[in-house]
Protein backbone atom coordinates (compact mmCIF):
# COMPACT_ATOMS: atom_id res chain seq x y z
CA UNK A 1 0.00 0.00 0.00
CA UNK A 2 1.89 3.74 -0.88
CA UNK A 3 1.68 6.55 1.65
CA UNK A 4 -1.41 8.17 -0.47
CA UNK A 5 -3.32 5.16 -0.41
CA UNK A 6 -2.50 4.79 3.24
CA UNK A 7 -3.89 8.12 4.33
CA UNK A 8 -6.77 7.25 2.29
CA UNK A 9 -7.77 4.39 4.28
CA UNK A 10 -7.01 5.98 7.52
CA UNK A 11 -9.77 8.70 6.53
CA UNK A 12 -12.17 6.45 5.34
CA UNK A 13 -11.47 4.59 9.33
CA UNK A 14 -12.02 8.14 10.94
CA UNK A 15 -15.23 8.74 9.08
CA UNK A 16 -16.84 5.80 9.74
CA UNK A 17 -15.73 6.14 13.48
CA UNK A 18 -16.79 9.51 13.62
CA UNK A 19 -20.24 8.10 12.13
CA UNK A 20 -20.74 5.31 14.82
CA UNK A 21 -19.52 8.06 17.58
CA UNK A 22 -22.02 10.44 16.49
CA UNK A 23 -25.27 7.96 15.78
CA UNK A 24 -24.35 6.65 19.72
CA UNK A 25 -24.53 10.27 21.30
CA UNK A 26 -27.33 10.97 19.62
CA UNK A 27 -29.21 7.53 20.44
CA UNK A 28 -32.70 9.66 21.90
CA UNK A 29 -33.06 11.90 19.61
CA UNK A 30 -33.17 8.99 16.87
CA UNK A 31 -35.12 7.19 18.73
CA UNK A 32 -37.40 9.88 19.49
CA UNK A 33 -38.13 10.57 15.65
CA UNK A 34 -38.58 6.81 14.42
CA UNK A 35 -41.31 6.75 17.03
CA UNK A 36 -42.27 10.27 15.95
CA UNK A 37 -42.58 8.66 11.95
CA UNK A 38 -44.23 5.38 13.23
CA UNK A 39 -47.39 7.78 14.39
CA UNK A 40 -47.63 8.94 11.19
CA UNK A 41 -47.22 5.25 9.51
CA UNK A 42 -44.11 6.13 7.85
CA UNK A 43 -42.12 2.82 7.79
CA UNK A 44 -38.33 4.02 8.60
CA UNK A 45 -35.67 2.39 10.89
CA UNK A 46 -32.25 3.29 12.15
CA UNK A 47 -30.83 1.59 8.74
CA UNK A 48 -32.43 4.83 7.37
CA UNK A 49 -30.56 7.06 9.34
CA UNK A 50 -26.76 8.24 8.69
CA UNK A 51 -24.40 10.87 10.00
CA UNK A 52 -22.55 13.11 7.73
CA UNK A 53 -20.39 15.68 8.66
CA UNK A 54 -21.21 18.16 6.20
CA UNK A 55 -24.67 18.43 7.41
CA UNK A 56 -25.62 16.41 10.61
CA UNK A 57 -27.70 13.32 11.41
CA UNK A 58 -29.91 12.54 8.23
CA UNK A 59 -32.97 10.28 7.44
CA UNK A 60 -33.56 9.05 4.33
CA UNK A 61 -36.73 7.88 2.93
CA UNK A 62 -38.60 8.49 -0.13
CA UNK A 63 -40.71 11.50 -0.04
CA UNK A 64 -40.00 11.55 3.46
CA UNK A 65 -40.71 15.44 3.82
CA UNK A 66 -44.54 15.03 1.86
CA UNK A 67 -45.18 12.41 4.25
CA UNK A 68 -44.17 14.29 7.76
CA UNK A 69 -45.74 17.51 6.36
CA UNK A 70 -48.88 16.82 3.48
CA UNK A 71 -48.93 20.67 3.42
CA UNK A 72 -46.10 20.61 1.39
CA UNK A 73 -47.05 20.29 -1.97
CA UNK A 74 -45.65 20.93 -5.16
CA UNK A 75 -46.78 23.25 -8.36
CA UNK A 76 -46.52 21.13 -11.77
CA UNK A 77 -42.91 22.37 -11.82
CA UNK A 78 -42.29 20.57 -8.76
CA UNK A 79 -41.43 23.29 -6.72
CA UNK A 80 -42.84 24.95 -3.28
CA UNK A 81 -43.83 27.91 -2.53
CA UNK A 82 -41.72 30.23 0.06
CA UNK A 83 -45.18 31.71 1.34
CA UNK A 84 -46.27 27.73 2.32
CA UNK A 85 -42.72 26.89 3.33
CA UNK A 86 -42.80 30.24 5.74
CA UNK A 87 -45.91 29.28 7.17
CA UNK A 88 -45.00 25.38 8.21
CA UNK A 89 -41.49 26.43 9.19
CA UNK A 90 -38.68 28.33 10.92
CA UNK A 91 -36.10 29.93 9.08
CA UNK A 92 -32.81 30.67 10.95
CA UNK A 93 -29.59 32.88 10.66
CA UNK A 94 -26.88 30.78 9.57
CA UNK A 95 -28.63 27.75 8.62
CA UNK A 96 -29.76 29.19 4.54
CA UNK A 97 -30.75 26.04 3.24
CA UNK A 98 -32.49 24.94 6.35
CA UNK A 99 -36.11 24.64 7.23
CA UNK A 100 -36.84 24.06 10.83
CA UNK A 101 -39.56 22.32 12.54
CA UNK A 102 -39.69 21.02 15.65
CA UNK A 103 -38.91 17.19 15.08
CA UNK A 104 -36.89 18.35 11.90
CA UNK A 105 -35.46 20.28 9.19
CA UNK A 106 -36.28 20.27 5.39
CA UNK A 107 -33.59 21.19 3.01
CA UNK A 108 -32.97 22.72 -0.27
CA UNK A 109 -32.25 20.10 -2.82
CA UNK A 110 -29.07 18.22 -3.18
CA UNK A 111 -27.98 20.00 -6.39
CA UNK A 112 -27.41 23.59 -4.93
CA UNK A 113 -24.91 21.56 -2.96
CA UNK A 114 -20.76 21.45 -4.12
CA UNK A 115 -20.88 19.20 -7.70
CA UNK A 116 -24.35 18.97 -7.38
CA UNK A 117 -23.41 16.04 -4.90
CA UNK A 118 -25.87 15.14 -1.85
CA UNK A 119 -23.33 14.75 1.12
CA UNK A 120 -21.34 18.04 0.22
CA UNK A 121 -22.20 21.12 1.75
CA UNK A 122 -24.51 24.18 -0.24
CA UNK A 123 -21.84 25.31 -2.99
CA UNK A 124 -21.38 29.29 -1.59
CA UNK A 125 -23.12 31.93 -1.58
CA UNK A 126 -26.82 31.46 -3.74
CA UNK A 127 -28.43 29.41 -1.49
CA UNK A 128 -27.83 32.04 1.27
CA UNK A 129 -28.78 35.30 -0.93
CA UNK A 130 -32.15 33.56 -2.46
CA UNK A 131 -32.97 32.14 0.97
CA UNK A 132 -32.56 36.07 2.42
CA UNK A 133 -33.93 37.83 -0.48
CA UNK A 134 -37.73 39.09 -0.60
CA UNK A 135 -40.01 41.10 -2.36
CA UNK A 136 -43.38 42.12 -1.83
CA UNK A 137 -43.76 42.29 -5.63
CA UNK A 138 -42.82 38.55 -6.46
CA UNK A 139 -43.59 35.17 -5.18
CA UNK A 140 -40.58 32.85 -4.54
CA UNK A 141 -40.01 28.98 -5.31
CA UNK A 142 -37.98 26.36 -4.16
CA UNK A 143 -36.90 22.84 -5.44
CA UNK A 144 -36.40 20.29 -2.08
CA UNK A 145 -34.63 17.36 -1.01
CA UNK A 146 -37.90 15.09 -0.48
CA UNK A 147 -36.22 12.51 0.18
CA UNK A 148 -34.05 13.58 3.19
CA UNK A 149 -34.08 15.58 6.17
CA UNK A 150 -31.39 16.49 8.94
CA UNK A 151 -33.01 15.26 12.67
CA UNK A 152 -30.42 17.40 15.10
CA UNK A 153 -32.65 20.46 15.11
CA UNK A 154 -29.79 22.31 16.51
CA UNK A 155 -27.58 25.45 16.18
CA UNK A 156 -24.92 23.01 14.57
CA UNK A 157 -24.06 24.38 11.12
CA UNK A 158 -21.22 23.80 8.94
CA UNK A 159 -20.27 27.60 7.55
CA UNK A 160 -17.65 27.35 4.42
CA UNK A 161 -15.28 30.79 4.19
CA UNK A 162 -15.34 30.58 0.58
CA UNK A 163 -15.56 33.83 -1.02
CA UNK A 164 -17.47 34.20 -4.30
CA UNK A 165 -18.62 37.57 -5.58
CA UNK A 166 -21.30 38.94 -7.46
CA UNK A 167 -20.97 41.31 -10.76
CA UNK A 168 -21.48 44.59 -11.12
CA UNK A 169 -23.69 45.43 -14.36
CA UNK A 170 -24.76 48.80 -15.38
CA UNK A 171 -25.75 47.89 -18.98
CA UNK A 172 -29.54 49.02 -20.18
CA UNK A 173 -31.30 45.74 -20.80
CA UNK A 174 -33.61 47.22 -23.48
CA UNK A 175 -30.70 48.64 -25.80
CA UNK A 176 -28.84 44.83 -25.34
CA UNK A 177 -28.58 43.43 -28.95
CA UNK A 178 -30.49 39.90 -29.82
CA UNK A 179 -27.72 37.32 -30.40
CA UNK A 180 -25.32 34.72 -28.51
CA UNK A 181 -22.35 35.03 -27.00
CA UNK A 182 -20.14 31.68 -26.35
CA UNK A 183 -18.02 32.56 -23.72
CA UNK A 184 -14.98 30.20 -22.76
CA UNK A 185 -11.49 30.19 -20.81
CA UNK A 186 -8.25 30.89 -22.65
CA UNK A 187 -7.61 27.87 -25.07
CA UNK A 188 -3.99 27.94 -23.82
CA UNK A 189 -4.97 26.91 -20.11
CA UNK A 190 -3.91 23.19 -19.04
CA UNK A 191 -7.06 21.17 -17.86
CA UNK A 192 -5.78 21.28 -14.02
CA UNK A 193 -5.18 25.22 -13.97
CA UNK A 194 -8.93 25.72 -15.86
CA UNK A 195 -10.39 22.92 -12.60
CA UNK A 196 -8.98 25.73 -10.25
CA UNK A 197 -9.68 29.20 -11.37
CA UNK A 198 -12.28 28.64 -13.52
CA UNK A 199 -14.73 25.94 -11.54
CA UNK A 200 -13.74 23.11 -14.43
CA UNK A 201 -15.90 25.30 -16.87
CA UNK A 202 -15.69 24.12 -20.45
CA UNK A 203 -17.69 27.05 -21.29
CA UNK A 204 -21.00 29.49 -20.70
CA UNK A 205 -23.32 30.40 -23.50
CA UNK A 206 -26.04 32.78 -23.42
CA UNK A 207 -28.82 34.11 -25.72
CA UNK A 208 -31.09 37.43 -25.70
CA UNK A 209 -34.08 37.30 -28.28
CA UNK A 210 -37.25 40.08 -28.07
CA UNK A 211 -40.34 38.94 -27.85
CA UNK A 212 -43.05 42.08 -28.25
CA UNK A 213 -42.08 43.77 -25.22
CA UNK A 214 -40.30 41.53 -23.56
CA UNK A 215 -36.82 40.62 -24.00
CA UNK A 216 -35.69 36.93 -22.74
CA UNK A 217 -32.42 35.58 -21.53
CA UNK A 218 -30.89 32.28 -21.33
CA UNK A 219 -27.67 30.89 -20.14
CA UNK A 220 -25.86 26.98 -19.83
CA UNK A 221 -23.05 26.55 -18.30
CA UNK A 222 -21.22 23.53 -19.78
CA UNK A 223 -18.06 21.78 -17.39
CA UNK A 224 -15.40 19.56 -18.33
CA UNK A 225 -15.94 15.94 -19.31
CA UNK A 226 -15.14 14.86 -15.99
CA UNK A 227 -18.26 16.67 -13.94
CA UNK A 228 -20.61 13.70 -14.29
CA UNK A 229 -23.36 13.08 -11.72
CA UNK A 230 -25.46 9.83 -11.42
CA UNK A 231 -29.55 10.47 -11.20
CA UNK A 232 -31.94 7.29 -10.84
CA UNK A 233 -28.76 5.08 -12.19
CA UNK A 234 -27.58 6.49 -14.90
CA UNK A 235 -25.22 8.98 -15.68
CA UNK A 236 -25.33 12.51 -17.26
CA UNK A 237 -23.27 15.82 -17.33
CA UNK A 238 -25.02 18.17 -15.54
CA UNK A 239 -25.50 22.02 -17.21
CA UNK A 240 -26.38 24.73 -14.98
CA UNK A 241 -29.43 26.68 -16.84
CA UNK A 242 -31.10 30.44 -16.62
CA UNK A 243 -34.09 31.41 -17.79
CA UNK A 244 -35.45 35.28 -17.17
CA UNK A 245 -37.90 37.59 -19.20
CA UNK A 246 -37.03 41.41 -19.13
CA UNK A 247 -40.05 43.71 -19.02
CA UNK A 248 -39.20 46.81 -20.77
CA UNK A 249 -41.83 48.98 -20.55
CA UNK A 250 -41.41 48.17 -16.55
CA UNK A 251 -37.78 48.14 -16.53
CA UNK A 252 -37.94 45.37 -14.26
CA UNK A 253 -37.79 41.44 -14.84
CA UNK A 254 -41.07 39.79 -14.50
CA UNK A 255 -39.83 35.90 -14.40
CA UNK A 256 -35.87 34.22 -13.68
CA UNK A 257 -35.72 30.85 -12.93
CA UNK A 258 -32.84 28.16 -12.92
CA UNK A 259 -32.76 24.57 -13.23
CA UNK A 260 -30.28 21.65 -14.36
CA UNK A 261 -29.92 19.88 -17.61
CA UNK A 262 -29.16 16.88 -17.72
CA UNK A 263 -27.01 15.32 -21.12
CA UNK A 264 -26.18 11.86 -21.76
CA UNK A 265 -22.88 11.64 -22.87
CA UNK A 266 -23.69 11.49 -26.48
CA UNK A 267 -26.52 15.08 -26.38
CA UNK A 268 -23.00 16.46 -23.66
CA UNK A 269 -20.34 15.97 -26.81
CA UNK A 270 -22.73 17.65 -29.45
CA UNK A 271 -24.30 20.64 -27.38
CA UNK A 272 -21.22 21.72 -25.63
CA UNK A 273 -19.70 22.55 -29.00
CA UNK A 274 -22.59 24.65 -30.46
CA UNK A 275 -25.08 27.23 -28.80
CA UNK A 276 -28.42 27.99 -28.18
CA UNK A 277 -29.40 27.46 -31.80
CA UNK A 278 -28.26 23.93 -31.84
CA UNK A 279 -31.32 22.28 -32.74
CA UNK A 280 -32.14 24.69 -35.53
CA UNK A 281 -28.80 24.31 -37.20
CA UNK A 282 -28.27 20.55 -37.07
CA UNK A 283 -30.42 17.74 -37.77
CA UNK A 284 -30.11 16.20 -34.21
CA UNK A 285 -32.79 17.46 -31.57
CA UNK A 286 -31.38 17.42 -28.04
CA UNK A 287 -34.82 17.34 -26.34
CA UNK A 288 -32.78 16.64 -22.58
CA UNK A 289 -33.50 15.62 -19.34
CA UNK A 290 -34.66 18.92 -16.86
CA UNK A 291 -34.92 19.38 -13.29
CA UNK A 292 -36.20 22.96 -12.31
CA UNK A 293 -34.37 24.25 -9.16
CA UNK A 294 -36.21 27.92 -8.20
CA UNK A 295 -38.19 30.50 -9.83
CA UNK A 296 -39.52 34.23 -8.80
CA UNK A 297 -42.56 35.14 -10.79
CA UNK A 298 -43.19 39.31 -10.71
CA UNK A 299 -40.91 41.83 -10.48
CA UNK A 300 -37.65 41.35 -9.66
CA UNK A 301 -35.26 44.44 -9.97
CA UNK A 302 -32.39 44.53 -12.29
CA UNK A 303 -29.36 44.40 -9.95
CA UNK A 304 -30.96 41.75 -7.75
CA UNK A 305 -31.29 39.44 -10.70
CA UNK A 306 -27.34 40.14 -11.50
CA UNK A 307 -26.35 39.01 -7.94
CA UNK A 308 -28.57 36.15 -8.12
CA UNK A 309 -27.36 34.84 -11.80
CA UNK A 310 -23.82 35.42 -10.60
CA UNK A 311 -24.02 33.53 -7.69
CA UNK A 312 -25.65 30.49 -9.00
CA UNK A 313 -23.37 30.07 -11.75
CA UNK A 314 -20.71 30.23 -8.55
CA UNK A 315 -17.06 29.92 -9.13
CA UNK A 316 -17.22 30.37 -12.83
CA UNK A 317 -15.61 33.49 -13.61
CA UNK A 318 -16.73 34.42 -17.17
CA UNK A 319 -20.41 35.30 -15.63
CA UNK A 320 -18.78 38.13 -14.67
CA UNK A 321 -16.98 38.46 -17.46
CA UNK A 322 -20.21 38.85 -19.41
CA UNK A 323 -21.48 41.54 -17.23
CA UNK A 324 -18.59 43.10 -16.22
CA UNK A 325 -17.05 42.81 -19.92
CA UNK A 326 -13.52 41.70 -18.62
CA UNK A 327 -12.70 38.91 -16.44
CA UNK A 328 -12.37 39.57 -12.79
CA UNK A 329 -8.31 41.10 -11.85
CA UNK A 330 -7.62 38.29 -9.80
CA UNK A 331 -8.04 36.25 -12.66
CA UNK A 332 -6.11 38.50 -15.32
CA UNK A 333 -2.83 38.65 -13.41
CA UNK A 334 -2.83 34.59 -12.36
CA UNK A 335 -3.69 33.70 -16.33
CA UNK A 336 -0.77 36.21 -17.31
CA UNK A 337 1.50 34.80 -14.49
CA UNK A 338 0.86 31.26 -16.21
CA UNK A 339 1.60 32.36 -19.74
CA UNK A 340 5.00 33.95 -18.46
CA UNK A 341 5.75 30.97 -16.75
CA UNK A 342 5.82 28.75 -20.20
Amino acid sequence: MTEREERIEKYRKFLIEEQEKELAENSELIKNFLQYCKKKKIIISEKNIEYIPTIGIVANYPNLVNLLNNKIQVDKEELVSFDVLEKEFKKQRFASGYLISDMFMAMANSYFRRGHYEKNAFAPRFIELYWNYSSSKNDKYISLDFDRVRINVDNRMLIELDTWYGAKFEENISDIEDGIVKLTPPLDLEKFDIKLFFNDVHSLNIKWYTKENIKVFQAEEFKQETEKIIKNGIEYYPAKYIHAEFDKLTGTFRHFDGAIHFYTENEYLQRRETDFNHNDKTGSQIKTLSQKLFKVNGEIEIKDWVELTSHFLTGNPLILEYFEGKLPDRIIEIISRLKNEK
